[in-house]
């Protein structure tokens, strides 16, 4: 009899393990399907503007940086890419409040473009509104821009010696003509856009080098990632592709610099579309992604962007590129966490690092992430 009951326990154990066991393959099959269902989901328009709005709201009761700066340029352009595909009157309001709290003065410093790149918003919100005071500061300051003879220092032999550059100033100097009718301003960023594209463009990679350090010799220019591939960082060419598409919307097509612009953005485009991952993210470093994991949110936000609309705006075969760009649109909707925030965001930097998770957020992240979305939307899918 004890035997017997010694062997009815074990039965029952086993029988108990092989119910928690179904239960358990169960459960993750359920939350796989769930979760595959959830981000099938994230292409629906609702879906987008939820996304959209939810990313903006939190940044906004969240503020970094001086309004000024060039991180809230980048974060700004975000919201007024969010306002205009979501209606939100609240995101118009907060882009006149930041506007007014800056007085619509770009930085401080003449000639350094990240302190133009806030701008860009001013002449956004000047376009709805149609106050002279939202643009005569930055138009001021660009006359003197154009007036005042370049002084290198050091390393920096031109103007826009950063690839981050190519974000900041060209559209706001574009969007400055293209709303005075003054060319002036655009002809200026034409020809330091070839100084910057003659200095760090790679023409055997399709990829910019972050600045001049990593293309005159010296320490920076002879480092290699792990795998011995140069240095090419993914939020550096994230910059550069989202100035490239936003410089592309203002351009008329008959512009005569235009078969540039187009010819970098489409090389660009095919390269970098070959280093996605396979969770259709970007990894900090593109060429080394072994050595960085985690995609990370700023340089994938800005590809999904820039990608999304070549193929809305006939640059970009769908048949090629709709297919990662989708894939790039799920990664990064696995990356807002529960509160609303955009994580995995590098921090402020200037090359690749391992220094973010899902609780690194910074503005121009979820700037990225709202001009995705603005884009994303418009696909057809």
């Amino acid at each position: 009899m004890f035997v017997q009951s010694i062997a009815n326990l074990n039965l029952n154990q086993l029988n108990m393990k092989k119910t928690i066991s179904f239960l358990l393959v169960f459960m993750l099959i359920g939350m796989t399907v769930f979760s595959k269902s959830k981000l099938d989901k994230c292409f629906k328009p609702k879906e987008i503007k939820k996304a959209m709005t939810t990313a903006a709201m939190w940044q906004l009761a969240n503020p970094k940086h001086n309004l000024y700066d060039w991180t809230n340029g980048a974060f700004y352009a975000g919201i007024s890419a969010a306002y205009k595909t979501t209606g939100d009157k609240k995101l118009l309001t907060a882009m006149i409040e930041m506007g007014d709290k800056n007085e619509w003065k770009p930085g401080p410093r003449l000639e350094h473009a990240d302190d133009h790149a806030i701008c860009q918003t001013y002449i956004d919100v000047y376009r709805i509104k149609k106050d002279q005071k939202m643009i005569d500061p930055f138009k001021a300051q660009m006359d003197k821009f154009l007036a005042t003879p370049y002084q290198p220092k050091g390393i920096q032999k031109i103007t826009w010696w950063w690839c981050d550059a190519l974000f900041m100033a060209p559209p706001a100097l574009v969007k400055l003509s293209m709303t005075t009718g003054d060319k002036k301003y655009m002809e200026r960023s034409d020809v330091l856009f070839h100084e910057c594209y003659d200095m760090l463009y790679d023409k055997e990679e399709h990829l910019f080098a972050r600045d001049l350090m990593y293309v005159i010799k010296g320490d920076a220019s002879d480092r290699r990632e792990a795998n011995g591939k140069k240095i090419f960082w993914a939020r550096g060419n994230g910059w550069v592709m989202g100035g490239l598409t936003l410089l592309l919307s203002e351009l008329p097509k008959d512009y005569k610099e235009r078969p540039l612009y187009e010819k970098v953005y489409k090389e660009m485009a095919e390269k970098i579309v070959s280093l996605q991952q396979e969770d259709g993210l970007w990894r900090a470093s593109l060429l080394d992604p072994a050595s960085y994991p985690g995609g990370e949110a700023s340089g994938s936000g800005f590809y999904t962007y820039a990608l999304a609309w070549g193929i809305n705006n006939g640059l970009l075969s769908a048949d090629k590129y709709l297919p990662a760009v989708k894939k790039a649109w799920k990664g990064l909707n696995t990356l807002i966490q529960p509160d609303g925030h955009v994580g995995w965001c590098q921090p402020i930097g200037a090359d690749p690092k391992k220094n973010f998770n899902a609780e690194s957020w910074e503005v121009y992240g979820t700037g990225a992430f709202l001009l995705a979305g603005s884009e994303i939307i418009k696909l057809k899918k």
